[in-house]
C-alpha cells in the first residue's frame, strides 16, 4: 500500500494547454490560459480551459467509467486513497510550495493544505470499509435493507483560496463511495486545485475516467450543474455564484451541497483576556489575507474592552510584514488578483464614507494590501453587511450579551462563530444562540479537523454539510433492498 516509486506528481508539461479528460491530457476546444503567480505576477505555468462542449464529453466518459469503479471491491477501493495519502507525503515539500505560490499564501498555508490533503486520503480510504446500511424490521420471509448507493456522477466546482483542500474534502470521499467525479477548479489555481488531484490519483491506481479535472470558465460549470447525467454538485464559492448553481441544480431535480460565504462573528465579552483576545482576533481576520470563508468577518467587543482590543489590533497591523509568501519571511502575502482587490478596497473606503473610522491598514502596493483596522462599524456599513474577504478586522461594539447575539445574528447567515470569555457557560450560552454552522468558544473562527461536519445556514450554505460523518449521507443516497425466497401469489 505504499506510494508508487520514482512517481512525480508535478510535471508542467502534462499539463501544457491541456484538460485532464478520460485518463488523458487532451487539448480542449475552450483554448488556454497563463496561471499566474500572485506574489510576482510571473507566469507559473499555462493549462488549458474547457468549454460546455469539453464539459459534456468529459461527463459522458466519467458516466461510463463509473459503474466498474462502484463494483470494485471496497479493500481495492480503500487501497488507491492510502497511496494516494503515502504520495502526499513523501512529495510534501515540493507541494507545499507549489501550493503557497500558485495560491500567493505563505509557505506554513501551503503546508497546511498538503497536511490536511493527506489526512483527507487516510479518511476517504476508511470510507468504503465502513458499514454502509442497515437491516429494516419486516414481515416474516422477507429480508429488508436500506443501504447506500452511490449518485453516480457527481460535480465538484472549487475555489482559489485553499484549492487543495476545499476540491479534495468532496473529491477523495465522492471517489471513495462509489462515484465518479467531473472537477472543475477556477482557473486562477487549476493545479492546486484540480491537475494535482488528477495526477495523484493516476499514480495511485484510480482508473482512467473515474476523475475528469477540467478548468473553465461559467459556460463549463453550467453544463456540468444543467447536465442530467450529474445527479449531485458540490460547490465551494460566493453567495451570488451559489445562487446561480442552486437555481439551475434545482430546475434538474439535482441534490445540491453549497458552502458559501457569510458573516462570520467573533465576539469578545468583557471578562476575556484582552492579550489573547486580540491574538485570536488578528488571527481570524488576516490569515491568508482574509480570504478564508470561516474568517472573523465581524469582531463584536464590549465596550469596555474596545480600547484594549483595538490598541492591541492596530499595533499588530503596523508589525506584520506584508509580501512574498514563498519567501517565509512574511506574515501575509497578496490577495488572489486585481479583481478581489479592487472590491476589497471599494468596500474599505465605502465604509469609511459612511462613518466607519481607519485605524490602521487601508493601503496596498500591488496586490499586497495592509493589514487593515477599521472602528465604529455599525449595520447599514459595507464590512458588516458584506463578507469583506480580505485582511479587514471590522471592529464593532457592544454593551450587553443580548446586544451581542442581535448584531452577530443580523445577516443572511454564517459559517462560523465564536465566543471568547472566561466564563465558559456564559460563553456556551451565547453560543447556542449564534445562528452559524460552526461554533467555538474561547477560540476563532478558522477551525476545521476534516473529521467534523462544515457547513452553515443561509448564504453560509443551504445548511448541509460536508465532513466527517456528513460525507456519506452527502456523496451517496438511500436504496431500499428487499429479497424474498419465491415471488407471492397475490389475488390480482
Amino acid at each position: 500500500m505504499g506510494a508508487p516509486e520514482n512517481t512525480k506528481l508535478l510535471q508542467p508539461a502534462l499539463w501544457q494547454g491541456r484538460i485532464h479528460d478520460g485518463g488523458e491530457w487532451r487539448v480542449p476546444a475552450g483554448g488556454s490560459r497563463d496561471v499566474i503567480e500572485p506574489a510576482t505576477g510571473n507566469v507559473l505555468t499555462r493549462t488549458g480551459v474547457a468549454d460546455a462542449e469539453d464539459m459534456r464529453g468529459a461527463i459522458g466518459r466519467a458516466a461510463a467509467a463509473q459503474p466498474a469503479w462502484a463494483a470494485l471491491g471496497p479493500r481495492e477501493r480503500a487501497a488507491v486513497f492510502h497511496r494516494a495519502a503515502a504520495l502526499l507525503q513523501q512529495q510534501f515539500d515540493e507541494l507545499a510550495l507549489a501550493v503557497t505560490r500558485e495560491t500567493g499564501g505563505i509557505l506554513p498555508k501551503g503546508q497546511h493544505e498538503v497536511r490536511e490533503a493527506i489526512t483527507l486520503c487516510q479518511l476517504a480510504a476508511a470510507l468504503p470499509m465502513q458499514a454502509q446500511g442497515q437491516v429494516l424490521p419486516s414481515v416474516p420471509g422477507r429480508l429488508s435493507i436500506a443501504r447506500r448507493v452511490p449518485h453516480g456522477v457527481v460535480g465538484v466546482i472549487s475555489p482559489f483560496n485553499f484549492p487543495l483542500i476545499l476540491g479534495l474534502r468532496s473529491v477523495a470521499p465522492a471517489l471513495a463511495l462509489g462515484n465518479a467525479v467531473v472537477l472543475k477548479p477556477d482557473t486562477r489555481t487549476p493545479v492546486s486545485g484540480g491537475f494535482l488531484m488528477a495526477r495523484l490519483f493516476e499514480a495511485a491506481g484510480l482508473p482512467a475516467g473515474v476523475l475528469q479535472v477540467l478548468p473553465g470558465d461559467a459556460p463549463a460549470g453550467e453544463a456540468l450543474v444543467s447536465d442530467v447525467r450529474v445527479p449531485m454538485i458540490a460547490f465551494t464559492g460566493s453567495p451570488a455564484v451559489g445562487r446561480r448553481i442552486g437555481e439551475l441544480a434545482g430546475r434538474h431535480l439535482k441534490k445540491v451541497s453549497l458552502e458559501l460565504g457569510g458573516a462570520n462573528s467573533l465576539i469578545i465579552l468583557d471578562d476575556a483576556d484582552p492579550d489573547l483576545a486580540a491574538s485570536n482576533a488578528a488571527w481570524g481576520a488576516w490569515l491568508h489575507q482574509g480570504q478564508i470563508c470561516m474568517a472573523a468577518n465581524r469582531i463584536l467587543v464590549h465596550e469596555s474592552l474596545m480600547p484594549a482590543i483595538k490598541q492591541r489590533l492596530v499595533a499588530k497591523a503596523r508589525q506584520l510584514p506584508v509580501g512574498d509568501g514563498a519567501s517565509g519571511q512574511v506574515a501575509l502575502g497578496p490577495m488572489i488578483d486585481a479583481k478581489q482587490l479592487q472590491r476589497l478596497h471599494a468596500i474599505v473606503q465605502d465604509s469609511i464614507a459612511a462613518g466607519a473610522t481607519l485605524e490602521a491598514g487601508g493601503s496596498h502596493e500591488k496586490l499586497f494590501y495592509q493589514p487593515t483596522v477599521l472602528s465604529g462599524v455599525k449595520p447599514g456599513m459595507r464590512c458588516f453587511d458584506e463578507e469583506c474577504f480580505g485582511p479587514v478586522a471590522n471592529l464593532i461594539s457592544f454593551r450587553s450579551d443580548d446586544e451581542a447575539v442581535a448584531l452577530a445574528n443580523d445577516s443572511e447567515g454564517g459559517l462560523a462563530a465564536a465566543v471568547i470569555g472566561a466564563s465558559v457557560g456564559r460563553a456556551m450560552a451565547i453560543g447556542q444562540r449564534l445562528r452559524a454552522g460552526m461554533v467555538h468558544i474561547n477560540d476563532q473562527t478558522v477551525n476545521d479537523e476534516c473529521t467534523n461536519p462544515f457547513g452553515g445556514p443561509g448564504i453560509g450554505g443551504n445548511g448541509g454539510s460536508v465532513g466527517g460523518p456528513a460525507d456519506i449521507e452527502e456523496y451517496t443516497q438511500w436504496q431500499w433492498l428487499t429479497v424474498k425466497d419465491t415471488p407471492p401469489q397475490f389475488p390480482f
